[in-house]
């Protein structure tokens, strides 16, 4: 399911749930004066029947809803601040007037005593107040939701830019490795161009979604490896060990295109200036724990190497890739002594 649907799903419940919120509470207060109202005189409070509150409730109700959903997101502004409060001002005097034709109109027998009147009519006020009140916390509610929104559309833009980074390197290196598996017209190419077909279909339809499955993950990995070796021949020293449970693979999810980054870079500095090229790939788990260990023997410090521009793209984009999705859950180990440079990645599986 894609973000955007998820999103208009989440909305939608949330609608559900706020509305039967303020059905109950706009029942409790509509229909709870009947419940405390004395059987024989119907008084709820004092010498007001309950009928009168049921019904000014009503008055109560309209007032917070204009007010909350209307009045004060439409004119509550710098521009025409003023025009709010005098339409405030009629609001508020509306439902006074209206309270004060129903108790002469429909309720003669209601007293008109100061005790009375605070009763009536002070919940005007209140019920205006509550609407700012609810008002306000709506706003922050929704502003903080569409923060939440941009931050993520923001970080979906930066990975499928990052992506869009790391599928040109990595076609680069495997054309590379085609042209010269062609010019020797070996009879390896066809098995070649079969592999690269499955890269380019994970690439392309695979790592739509956030996550895929460890499995084809691996899968990629040892695709990518098996082209490696294919150009190198017996040129070149590779050891590859993946240790997994059998039902850890389908278990697991992963970012796609994770750990390619660290064999390619493994292979592109791992195989010149040396008379013996070697590269050790691992990969285990230990409690719900992905430990990948990539090692590639170095030219030693005297010999003249040269880097291209792109040298390092793909370990500088990983890296920004973990930190906008996995952030503290993983941990990145980087180290080059004796002739060796080693990575080693540590990475929590959800």
């Amino acid at each position: 399911m894609s973000s955007l649907g998820l999103s208009l799903r989440m909305r939608v419940s949330s609608s559900y749930i706020v509305f039967f919120f303020h059905a109950i509470v706009w029942g409790g207060i509509l229909f709870f004066p009947f419940f405390i109202a004395d059987p024989e005189t119907e008084y709820a409070i004092g010498a007001i029947p309950g009928a009168f509150f049921t019904l000014a409730g009503l008055i109560h109700l309209t007032l917070f809803y204009v007010n909350a959903y209307y009045l004060f997101p439409k004119f509550f502004n710098r521009r025409i601040w003023w025009l709010y409060v005098l339409l405030s001002v009629i609001l508020v005097g509306a439902s006074l007037a209206l309270k004060t034709v129903m108790l002469h109109g429909l309720f003669p027998e209601i007293p008109t005593t100061a005790a009375t009147n605070r009763i009536v009519f002070a919940p005007s006020f209140g019920f205006y107040v509550a609407s700012i009140v609810y008002r306000k916390i709506l706003n922050n509610i929704h502003r903080e939701r569409q923060q939440k929104e941009e931050r993520a559309e923001r970080l979906a833009t930066e990975l499928k830019f990052l992506r869009s980074q790391i599928n040109p390197h990595f076609l680069f290196n495997t054309l590379t490795n085609l042209v010269s598996l062609a010019r020797k017209k070996s009879e390896l190419l066809e098995p070649a161009l079969i592999q690269l077909s499955d890269l380019m279909r994970y690439m392309l339809y695979d790592t739509q979604g956030r996550r895929v499955p460890l499995s084809k993950e691996i899968t990629y990995l040892r695709n990518y490896i098996g082209l490696q070796q294919l150009r190198f021949e017996e040129n070149i020293d590779v050891s590859t060990a993946i240790e997994l449970p059998p039902d850890t693979e389908p278990q697991y999810l992963i970012e796609p295109m994770l750990l390619i980054p660290f064999v390619e870079n493994a292979f592109k500095h791992g195989t010149s200036h040396l008379e013996h090229p070697e590269i050790i790939v691992r990969l285990s788990e230990q409690q719900g724990q992905l430990v990948f260990n990539v090692r590639n023997r170095i030219a030693p410090p005297s010999v003249e190497t040269s880097k291209d521009r792109d040298s390092g793209i793909g370990l500088a984009n990983v890296k920004k890739r973990l930190d906008l999705l996995y952030r503290d859950a993983y941990r990145l180990d980087i180290d080059e002594r004796d002739g060796w440079y080693e990575v080693t990645l540590k990475l929590i599986l959800s």
